[in-house]
């Protein structure tokens, strides 16, 4: 049964590979991290922008000195400081971001056009008005809500060790779940004299919610709509001179349209809206008449459109992945747009990720560049071709290799079908030592809202890292179900969250154990939070044969105990059998191997009922485990110093050290 006593007492009784104190041991962490922080200069770098007499420069001081390289022609100038340029302003160089939104128009006033029973007669029973009105400009119509009056679900909390007093304190969150009643809210449109106008009931059946309600002119009346279950994503218009509401686009799918990261639209005057689509099977940008639905496709391609970031007159700044192809898919780059004339222009071509620095003019940026087996590179470039004017600096890890660094390795193998890499890295401890057998334990996040394994430079990899220098090989890799590959990759995930790519890291540990025989997959390991620690179980429970311990915290292990919007997204509405199919409680009697369970009593993100029904069918299956119950924990509570180090000693309890 339990093998700690934790939900009273949280003591080990074990002693095995101990680290001591919690404090010893993050200690040690902190020198180790700092060890290797000392011996590589370079990795992030400040630009400044300086305007002269003949034209902008870039200012930024490494470890080579301070240099002012010339944005027309890529000439430097090497200064001992910048003390001497005092009286030169300086200007922070800016990064270029964006909300992704378009400013919403509205007002908040109450007219006394009706009386209180006036607007009670008008809202059927069940429903209440909303106190917020916006008018048109005239002010002859205006839009107020139309909320639908549910009980809304409460979970309700304890915390049982306040800081401020003795006895334990209790509250409620409003919480949601999937298959709940909604608080649908729907906009009326009403006019000065009290006439009614609906939304059209047939293009907004089974809301989930219905946002973003704006005025588009005198008029029209525009608002979002995002279907239950998200099947549908719709922009729509209703018209208070004819009546009528039409959809001006939409985006509609079987399994589910990714809302919430793959939809919007942006407003280019003249009738014309930027659209983000994956109709063609891919994240891309469209241009959309707004008046006759016709919808041209702007970037097209086996890759994907990230971000949208700024629309600047004609120009559109986005993020994209996958554009090159003999580069990893997952590294960002950047380009611009032009819609008018169609024609796009890569901002970015270093074979790595990219972040991009913006000069106060925007017509010129700092690309950095790095990969995790590359530091950065920093290139001063012109917005107007993307061209490069030069390279300002280049970080070195040559210190760092001297002294023990292990670089994370790179390495691909293709998807449990052939048909797509699955990308992934391996990070070594820094005493590595080839001729020992190390266990293989895999930090995991298979949420399909992300992907999460690290592109950029880094010298230490936080959790991650103090596992490899407990003894252990830390892989990481994003399987199928995952973002950023198209739709078909993604939604591998629909109504099957419990596969979190596991065909396909099974078989990518496998291939990179074959030539790789330091790496023992006998003693394999996994650990993750949240999602990844819905993954971490359903690993021992569907793979047993392969895991043989898994440490997971405040883990979503059953999709109907969540939050209604990310369970909804991917399992989809109603509830159906696929929920119970996918709910790691329902079949923990198939678990294999050592587990380790975490949760905060008051991680308000994921229900701790969640984990706790775990325990009890645990129990109840006279399944071995370890628990810790945190009190005052919230979310992620399983990454706390405490926990991280009783981490480390479990997985040195049930896989070993390097033999």
């Amino acid at each position: 049964m339990l093998r700690l006593i934790l939900v009273l007492g949280m003591l080990s009784v074990s002693t095995w590979g101990e680290h001591g104190t919690t404090e010893e041991f993050t200690a040690e962490s902190f020198q180790k991290a700092r060890r290797f922080g000392n011996l590589i200069e370079d990795t992030n770098l400040n630009f400044q922008w300086l305007k002269r007499d003949d034209g902008w420069k870039c200012v930024f001081a490494n470890s080579k000195g301070c240099h002012a390289v010339s944005t027309h022609d890529g000439s430097r100038e090497v200064w001992e400081d910048q003390k001497g340029e005092k009286s030169i302003k300086m200007k922070t160089a800016s990064r270029m971001r964006g909300s992704g939104q378009v400013k919403k128009n509205g007002v908040n006033v109450t007219p006394q056009l009706l009386t209180k029973d006036d607007w009670d007669a008008k809202c059927p029973k069940g429903w209440v008005w909303g106190d917020r009105l916006r008018w048109n400009v005239s002010s002859e119509w205006f839009v107020v809500d139309q909320i639908r009056e549910v009980k809304v679900r409460e979970v309700t909390y304890v915390r049982s060790s306040p800081e401020d007093q003795l006895q334990p304190q209790t509250f409620t969150k409003s919480y949601p779940k999937p298959g709940d009643d909604l608080r649908t809210r729907v906009p009326v449109i009403f006019s000065a004299e009290g006439k009614r106008l609906d939304v059209d009931a047939a293009l907004i059946e089974n809301p989930f919610s219905i946002t973003q309600v704006i005025w588009r002119d005198q008029e029209r009346v525009w608002l979002e709509f995002i279907e239950r279950g998200f099947g549908k994503y719709r922009l729509l218009e209703v018209n208070v001179d004819t009546g009528k509401t039409r959809i001006v686009a939409e985006e509609v799918d079987d399994k589910f349209v990714h809302v919430f990261q793959k939809c919007g639209w942006w407003n280019l005057g003249k009738g014309k809206l930027l659209w983000r689509s994956e109709q063609d099977g891919w994240s891309h940008l469209y241009l959309v008449d707004e008046m006759t639905g016709e919808r041209k496709q702007l970037t097209t391609g086996k890759w994907v459109v990230r971000e949208v970031l700024n629309v600047e007159g004609n120009e559109v700044i986005f993020s994209l992945g996958g554009f090159y192809e003999d580069q990893d898919p997952y590294h960002v780059h950047w380009a611009k747009l032009n819609w008018k004339t169609e024609v796009m222009t890569m901002l970015t071509e270093g074979d790595g990720t990219h972040d991009l620095q913006w000069s106060p003019s925007r017509e010129h940026y700092v690309a950095k560049w790095s990969r995790v087996d590359h530091p950065p590179v920093y290139e001063l470039r012109r917005r107007s071709d993307g061209g490069l004017v030069k390279e300002l600096a280049r970080a070195s890890a040559e210190k760092l290799l001297a002294k023990g660094f292990q670089m994370p390795e790179r390495f691909v193998v293709k998807d449990r079908e052939g048909k797509y890499d699955i990308h992934g890295i391996i990070v070594k401890p820094a005493n590595f030592d080839p001729s020992k057998k190390y266990p293989v334990i895999e930090n995991i996040y298979a949420g399909p809202h992300g992907a999460f394994v690290p592109k950029s430079w880094r010298h230490w990899y936080g959790h991650a890292s103090e596992m490899t220098e407990a003894g252990f090989v830390i892989v990481r890799m994003d399987g199928r179900g995952t973002n950023y590959r198209g739709k078909e990759f993604q939604q591998f995930a629909y109504k099957n969250i419990k596969d979190s790519g596991f065909p396909d890291r099974i078989k990518w540990i496998k291939k990179a154990a074959g030539t790789r025989p330091w790496m023992d997959v006998s003693r394999m390991g996994l650990y993750g939070g949240s999602a990844g620690g819905q993954s971490t179980l359903a690993a021992l429970i569907w793979h047993g044969d392969f895991y043989k311990a898994g440490a997971a915290d405040c883990g979503c292990h059953d999709n109907r105990m969540d939050k209604i919007w990310w369970n909804e997204q991917w399992m989809d509405w109603p509830i159906d059998q696929s929920y119970a199919t996918n709910s790691n409680t329902e079949h923990v009697s198939k678990l294999k191997g050592d587990l380790f369970l975490t949760v905060g009593e008051v991680d308000t993100n994921v229900d701790p009922a969640s984990t706790l029904q775990v325990v009890d069918a645990l129990i109840r299956a006279d399944k071995d485990f370890e628990f810790y119950l945190i009190p005052n924990g919230g979310h992620g509570v399983g990454e706390k110093p405490y926990f991280r180090r009783k981490r480390v000693e479990f997985f040195q309890r049930s896989l070993g050290g390097p033999e």
